[in-house]
């Protein structure tokens, strides 16, 4: 005897369609060109803007520290454009070698194919547009870094002063937002006596967008990421 829940399934079925009728393509509509252009005109847009702040700073600052063009105030003492490199992840930290810097630039690019990938599978999924744009930007973040570390070492060859060569470029930073300066009280353990400084890390657009994408997710989306 079918029970009243069987019934009402069997009663949705289509005429001529068998017990096996998919009824997940039913719930979930296909997604079309359209779903994905918000969500890879971000990509686009955020890789536009990190690419072209980082060949101005290139071309127009210095990386030495002792050199006047080495930083622009943006906002008083608040806001700079201070130009760095670096081997490493994000904000400004290092990831030791030269054979370091290829594993991590391989690594980067697997991470990014597999963002790419995800990104792809969460439109098409509809699980939310606010969750795949979260996703895209993380996606765009990685892709803008990955360019530095690939291309970088070889475009700016002339410019560089460090040995590069494709895959071992560095990556480029110049957001410096020194918001809060002072000292720690002298009673205090470990850190008695000592300067500090928020925000200390120095980073770039793709850093930024992969910090806004995680905080989205972490903020409003966790039980998609769950799903």
């Amino acid at each position: 005897m079918e029970t009243p829940e069987q019934q009402e399934q069997e009663s949705t079925i289509p005429e001529g369609v068998g017990a096996d009728y998919n009824f997940q393509e039913i719930a979930t509509p296909k997604a079309n060109w359209q779903d994905y252009l918000l969500p890879f005109g971000i990509v686009f847009l955020v890789l536009l803007a990190d690419q072209l702040l980082k060949y101005w700073v290139k071309m127009h600052m210095s990386p030495y520290s002792f050199e006047p063009n080495n930083e622009i105030q943006l906002f008083g003492n608040w806001g700079k454009l201070h130009f760095t490199e670096n081997n490493g992840i994000a904000f400004g930290y290092e990831f030791a070698g030269r054979s370091g810097k290829l594993a991590l630039t391989l690594f980067r690019i697997i991470a990014a194919g597999l963002l790419c990938y995800y990104t792809i599978r969460v439109i098409k999924s509809k699980i939310g547009r606010g969750f795949a744009i979260s996703v895209a930007l993380i996606f765009a973040g990685a892709v803008g870094n990955i360019i530095d570390s690939v291309f970088y070492g070889k475009w700016f060859y002339g410019l560089n002063d460090y040995e590069g060569g494709y895959f071992h470029g560095k990556v480029v930073d110049m957001l410096y937002f020194p918001v809060l300066k002072g000292y720690f009280p002298k009673w205090l353990p470990l850190w008695g006596g000592e300067d500090y400084e928020f925000f200390r890390p120095i980073f770039n657009i793709a850093d930024a967008s992969i910090s806004v994408g995680v905080l989205m997710i972490l903020i409003f989306f966790r039980k998609s990421l769950k799903s």
